[in-house]
């Protein structure tokens, strides 16, 4: 069933809802040639991470999506086939009576947030009234089973990953372009994506003290506490050597070239939701930073996602990665800098576990697939 589609993205204080977002209407329009229109609150936000969208134009198409700003008074628009609000963001009360007037109504999806617990395939697709507009509102959980509504992965991207990391002339012509030289390249390379965190001044210290290694730092909160380490300015382009530990502050990069750094590095420091499965489809050991919420309410899905994750390891293995995970997680820098030398020392092991990894996850449909047969379903049902 061809179907049309709104999606609407309330940027809070970080880059993955709309991180998130952007991909998926741009797989909506590319795989599926469907009608896709996008709602952003912040589009200076938006241009961080796309270089080509105007912030001050209130629409504008890229990639063939219809991007909006989303402002008040909400224009009088007729609602796509399918509406979509991310991380329940709250489409306004125009737009939905717009929404109960149509007939039939379009299918209304809660896109939420991403969890490996065991509660979600209970919740996963099921639907609420509205109190007083004849809608019916259904959550969508992303997940890790095929209970769940999968994760976010272009039909392409598993054979780029692999052609990319296959092709070392490909890999050394992209971190040319990054500014690495030479020298640099042949290093043994981490990238570092994370929340502020106490611990990493910790880690800084031990890696400029062990064996040599290039750390490539993403802009934006890696990158300042880098330079409050460091003591000095470390602003996008900087190379900075401190003992053994060889530093490269990076640019904003597009979602493209942050796919890249992924697969060309041996380990990767992620955070948050994008970049989290973006790690996973990239097959490189990972360790994750999970935003943080009260009462430490993000550890529980941090031990069930581990729980999963570690599946199919070794024992000593599944010790180590739950351990450095949480303690990176927790601010445990001490746990930290004493369990990095063993995390660092089987990671030939642990890239052969994250490959099978990603292609388990690969053997359920993705996200956007589940979505459009989910919206089909309900379109067919409702005549």
């Amino acid at each position: 069933m061809r179907l049309s589609w709104d999606i609407f993205c309330s940027v809070i204080d970080n880059f993955g809802d709309i991180g998130v977002c952007w991909r998926l209407a741009r797989q909506l329009a590319g795989e599926r040639a469907e009608p896709v229109r996008l709602w952003v609150d912040d589009l200076a936000a938006f241009a961080q991470l796309e270089r080509r969208l105007d912030a001050t134009r209130d629409e504008q198409d890229l990639d063939g999506v219809n991007i909006q700003r989303w402002q008040a008074p909400f224009p009088a628009v007729q609602p796509q086939a399918v509406v979509i609000e991310a991380f329940a963001c709250n489409p306004p009360a125009d737009f939905l009576a717009a929404m109960a007037a149509q007939n039939p109504p379009p299918v209304w999806i809660n896109l939420e947030y991403l969890s490996a617990e065991a509660w979600v395939e209970g919740c996963h697709a099921l639907g609420s009234r509205h109190p007083r507009l004849p809608l019916t509102h259904h959550f969508f959980f992303p997940g890790f089973t095929a209970k769940t509504g999968g994760l976010l992965r272009e039909a392409d991207l598993l054979a780029a990953r692999d052609v990319f990391q296959t092709d070392q002339g490909a890999q050394q012509q992209w971190l040319g372009a990054l500014g690495l030289d030479a020298q640099e390249q042949t290093l043994p390379r981490v990238s570092l994506f994370c929340y502020d965190n106490p611990v990493l001044a910790e880690l800084l210290a031990h890696w400029s003290q062990a064996q040599p290694l290039c750390l490539l730092v993403a802009d934006g909160k890696p990158r300042r506490t880098v330079a409050e380490w460091l003591g000095e300015d470390f602003p996008p382009g900087s190379h900075v050597q401190r003992g053994q530990l060889r530093l490269i502050a990076l640019p904003f990069l597009p979602q493209a070239d942050y796919d890249r750094l992924l697969w060309a590095c041996q380990l990767n420091f992620v955070r948050g939701e994008d970049s989290f499965v973006r790690a996973q489809w990239a097959a490189r050991p990972m360790v994750w930073h999970i935003y943080p919420q009260e009462e430490d309410a993000h550890l529980i899905k941090l031990d069930a996602f581990l729980a999963r994750y570690t599946e199919g390891l070794n024992t000593a293995d599944e010790t180590l990665v739950q351990g450095f995970w949480q303690a990176w997680n927790r601010g445990d820098g001490e746990a930290c800098v004493r369990g990095w030398p063993a995390l660092w020392q089987a990671q030939a092991r642990l890239a052969e576990h994250a490959h099978r990894w990603s292609d388990e996850l690969a053997q359920t449909p993705d996200l956007m697939q589940a979505l459009a047969a989910f919206a089909s379903e309900k379109r067919q049902a409702a005549g």
